[in-house]
């Protein structure tokens, strides 16, 4: 499946931690096939969109403190 033509349908979700007074954020949708990313604060630029296996691989090696290190001062 070509995630790049599935239309944005559903609503875009962000995180309870951003901030409640501003829309600028990283959120998500869920799409057939998978989920789109967008940054709210480029609405010029078109969502990235990825399949439900490379987002959950992400997320798992997220919550495993792999890319920890791109925090630091």
């Amino acid at each position: 499946m070509n995630l790049r033509v599935v239309p944005l349908s559903g609503e875009w979700v962000k995180s309870s931690l951003s901030s409640p007074n501003t829309d600028t954020c990283v959120r998500l949708m869920k799409i057939d096939g998978g989920v789109a990313l967008d940054d709210s604060k480029r609405p010029d630029l078109a969502p990235l969109r990825y399949t439900r296996a490379e987002l959950a691989a992400f997320l798992h090696a997220a919550k495993a403190g792999e890319f920890d290190h791109l925090l630091e001062g």
